[in-house]
């Protein structure tokens, strides 16, 4: 299947005004999405909140569906949540580790991710241990492994970092994961969209994931996966009647899918809008998408690091999507504040996003530019151009 870039661009006006080039924060929404979220809001306003969501049944229970298909897996295993976070948290706290249980994680692990564990561990006295990442900045796989005895209970990595092209092993963690019965969490906040995911094949038992970076949904959405057999070792951190049912003075029951990581109260035409974001990646084709993003990104790590005083600092045997560098002498605010002044968005990503990566590698503050595939060729030209000014 070849991409219809022109026809893709049609369907987001934003590329007419701005070269998008922070997706790994928040993509530009395609047409079809913006329509579905204004259209049920519309009817909120018409008919009433309750009313318009048992109108758009159908639409709000598509998105379980269409988030099952993209991923590969049961829509039973599939909870909807506000964000990445929220989704992640019911794992990672649903698990209730006590003194002594050790985590294994990553050293290009995110920021929200590690606060948490050492939250975790000032309050339960849990051990946090970091696997060094190989000569490719990755995960060592055997190294993770060599570190496995029987106090650890869970392996935690971010799929794709924060602050560059790199993308984990997922898959290798998840053989040894299984091989020695230890639950796994992996944050897919920003491969979701980015790369075809198959949770089968990394096997995983939970993951989350957010709607408005590579999927191009509304802010504000996001999922959790839980795999099946693993739902019944997790206790959501806290219940409400959506959750569960009570079902006598002194009892209540959990609901036996993963609708038990939700609470009852959902922003209904953002849950539609990641239904129809994730139908419009389906229909464009997860692998073609993927291919496409990924290839402007390589460009652009090719071209940049032909330009004088520019290094580019991505890691990894794979890359994806998002390219990042700085410059030996111009400081890295100035340099997205100069693009923005040129029409194009990027981001920074600096040490207090992934400091055990970026403290190692002594960095700073970088410039992240992330490709989507609606990203043209000439939008890459001009960027690269604009750099190469400076």
């Amino acid at each position: 299947m070849t991409l219809d870039i022109q026809k893709l661009r049609e369907d987001t006006p934003g590329t007419k005004t701005r070269i998008h080039l922070n997706n790994a924060g928040s993509s530009l929404m395609p047409l079809p999405v913006y329509q579905a979220v204004v259209d049920h809001l519309d009817l909120e306003m018409q008919i009433g909140g309750y009313e318009a969501h048992n109108r758009a049944m159908a639409a709000f229970e598509r998105t379980y569906d269409a988030i099952a298909e993209l991923i590969k897996c049961d829509r039973n295993e599939i909870a909807l949540v506000e964000n990445a976070t929220a989704g992640w948290m019911m794992g990672f706290h649903g698990l209730n580790l006590t003194k002594g249980d050790r985590i294994l994680t990553a050293e290009a692990e995110y920021a929200s991710n590690v606060i948490t564990y050492l939250q975790a561990a000032k309050n339960k006295g849990i051990i946090i241990d970091v696997v060094p990442s190989d000569e490719f900045g990755q995960i060592d796989i055997g190294e993770l492994e060599n570190r496995i005895d029987k106090d650890v209970k869970l392996i935690s990595i971010s799929h794709i970092p924060t602050n560059g092209g790199l993308i984990n092993p997922a898959s290798e963690v998840g053989k040894i994961a299984k091989k020695y019965s230890i639950p796994y969490l992996l944050d897919a906040c920003q491969s979701v969209g980015q790369i075809p995911i198959d949770v089968n094949e990394i096997g995983c038992d939970m993951l989350s994931a957010t709607g408005r970076k590579y999927m191009r949904g509304p802010r504000g959405t996001g999922f959790l996966y839980v795999h099946k057999n693993f739902m019944d070792k997790l206790e959501p951190p806290f219940l409400d009647l959506h959750s569960a049912v009570w079902t006598s003075r002194d009892s209540y029951t959990m609901r036996d899918d993963a609708r038990r990581f939700e609470n009852w109260e959902f922003n209904i035409a953002a849950i539609i809008g990641l239904g129809v974001a994730t139908d419009y990646l389906l229909n464009i084709g997860e692998q073609e998408a993927s291919q496409r993003l990924c290839s402007l990104a390589e460009k652009a790590r090719l071209r940049l690091s032909e330009l004088p005083n520019i290094t580019v600092h991505d890691l990894g045997r794979k890359k994806g999507g998002m390219v990042t560098f700085s410059h030996s002498q111009i400081p890295t605010p100035e340099i997205k504040e100069s693009l923005a002044n040129a029409g194009i968005n990027v981001s920074t990503s600096s040490t207090s996003s992934t400091r055990y990566d970026m403290e190692k590698r002594h960095l700073d503050l970088i410039v992240r530019a992330s490709f989507h595939y609606y990203n043209s060729e000439e939008e890459l030209e001009q960027f690269i151009a604009e750099v190469a000014k400076m």
